[in-house]
């Protein structure tokens, strides 16, 4: 069987084949930088501050699933959240073990390196620099992929993960419709002493202060943080000795000290732009990340939402290959990832239209949207929360589904990450289990202080240990002490990514039957 071809090696493509090689699946990544540059935009290899991203909780778990805990440590997570207006706070969230969990903030650099150190080391990837992509041939059953140096591959399918300019786009023809320069910001690294240790702040000054009063500021740990200026429309060229009277400025109010004391480490404008890919599949060829979608006002962060796109598309192109061949070729599965992707992406992209148009008005100092405050709403964006930047959810139950019922997580929603036991003594977070075959979590009080042997003999454990190793699609299973709004003996069917397919009452055969199939994307009345 022949491999996936993933083009572009920055975080995304790096992220889609190590998620593959969990499943088994080869793949030759190529990608057009020469060996050694790790930087997006064809800067000499090396770490740059004010380079950075925001990995909300859920999507660093995917990435330490990957194995990338190196670069976790390397980051720094939010002790809490600040949106202060002029000096007084109007929002504060707590983080940490009894609180939910904290985005975490860490150079692009230190994530694209350990990714990229994975994939040189998995058997299942093979890495190619300086191949760059020039001509595509589609066939019924793969894809032929030619570089600049005459070399041809073929491939199973192909995904493009190269990026805003991309190479595959083009060659699909494919529409980037979208605006341009919906936000600027003014970017600065810097070591200092800020009055807030290891919180993330979004700073918004009064009414007098003017277009432009809007500052974030986001640790890196060990007194380094990223600042970001909004800059106000028609701002022009922002000349270094500009920023550096801002940053002066911003630092007089926040310490109160006339002459602040800062070492400036990197500067740079970042412009955010939002486009949609009218296609995201055209036979055997993708489209995922930047090459598929960007967006990112308003607090949201586009490579989170390419590392989605990496984690729902991961499992099902995993079955679709390993399913080649076969009458049930996992075709449709991998539609739902354009018409679950592409419509999250494009949920996201109206509501920031829709919200944004209103908050930046006036300077961007409205006061509140449909009895919501500005500094809510932004905290939504930051956090991951809500219709701005909240995880999506998937239309996943099957219709008519027998004994389902509701849990604290709405069907199609990302399942919460409770405490919960394997059935060979394992014990640790729902998150760490994803990634792999589909979960099927019976919530069981007091299955801790039970003795294993006792429990795993008891109640409804042996006829679910029983149907798991039935259903369509091989399943694992876990218990759970509690979670959120479950009644004991329910049983959550979940999906490879982390989304509730649903909840019933009970072991119902037919209805986690049912789910299988929907999970393989084939019909609810599908024969197994």
């Amino acid at each position: 069987m022949d491999p996936v071809i993933i083009v572009g090696a920055g975080p995304v493509g790096l992220a889609l084949s190590l998620a593959l090689a969990r499943h088994a699946v080869p793949t030759v990544l190529l990608d057009d930088r020469p060996a050694g540059d790790a930087e997006e935009d064809g800067r000499p290899a090396g770490p740059r501050p004010a380079r950075t991203v925001v990995l909300r909780p859920h999507t660093a778990a995917f990435v330490d699933r990957l194995g990338a805990a190196d670069a976790r440590e390397r980051g720094a997570p939010y002790t809490a959240w600040r949106v202060l207006r002029g000096g007084r706070t109007q929002v504060r969230v707590e983080f940490g073990e009894a609180a939910e969990p904290p985005p975490l903030h860490l150079s692009q650099y230190a994530l694209t390196t350990t990714l990229a150190a994975l994939a040189e080391n998995s058997k299942h990837v093979e890495v190619f620099r300086g191949s760059r992509l020039t001509e595509l041939v589609r066939e019924p059953y793969g894809v032929n992929a030619g570089t600049r140096a005459g070399t041809w591959w073929r491939g199973s399918w192909l995904v493009g993960c190269d990026g805003a300019r991309s190479t595959v786009r083009k060659l699909l023809e494919v529409q980037y419709a979208g605006r341009t320069a919906v936000e600027r910001h003014a970017v600065a690294a810097v070591r200092a002493d800020l009055p807030w240790p290891g919180e993330g702040v979004l700073y918004r000054g009064t009414p007098r202060s003017g277009p432009g009063a809007e500052c974030l500021a986001r640790p890196l740990g060990d007194d380094r943080w990223r600042l970001d200026w909004l800059l106000p429309p028609g701002a022009g060229v922002v000349t270094p000795e500009a920023l550096v009277a801002r940053l002066e400025a911003t630092l007089r109010v926040w310490t109160g000290t006339r002459h602040p004391s800062y070492e400036l480490l990197d500067t740079g404008v970042h412009t955010v732009h939002h486009r949609l890919a009218r296609r995201w599949r055209r036979g055997r060829v993708l489209l995922a990340g930047d090459a598929a979608h960007l967006v990112g006002s308003l607090g949201t962060q586009q490579l989170d939402e390419g590392l989605a796109d990496a984690e729902n598309l991961a499992w099902k192109l995993g079955r679709a290959w390993h399913l080649a061949g076969r009458d049930d070729s996992g075709d449709d599965l991998v539609d739902t990832y354009v018409t679950e992707r592409r419509g999250a992406v494009s949920a996201r992209l109206r509501a920031a239209d829709q919200v944004g148009t209103l908050l930046r008005r006036a300077g961007g100092l409205r006061a509140a949207v449909r009895g919501r405050s500005a500094a809510e709403l932004l905290t939504d964006g930051h956090l991951g929360r809500g219709r701005i930047g909240g995880p999506p959810v998937y239309d996943t139950a099957p219709a008519g589904l027998a004994g389902a019922v509701e849990v604290g997580t709405p069907a199609g929603a990302r399942v919460a990450d409770v405490q919960v036991i394997a059935p060979d003594g394992w014990t640790g977070r729902l998150s760490e289990r994803l990634g792999g075959d589909p979960l099927l979590v019976l919530v069981a009080p007091g299955t801790r202080v039970w003795d294993r042997t006792r429990w795993l003999q008891a109640g409804l454990m042996p006829k679910l240990v029983r149907l798991v190793g039935e259903l369509p699609a091989r399943a694992r299973l876990l218990v759970a002490e509690a979670y959120p709004g479950a009644a004991p003996h329910t049983v959550l069917y979940i999906r490879p990514d982390g989304h509730l397919m649903a909840a019933v009452a009970g072991v119902r055969e037919e209805s986690l039957r049912l789910c299988a199939n929907r999970m393989l994307g084939r019909a609810d009345d599908a024969e197994d």
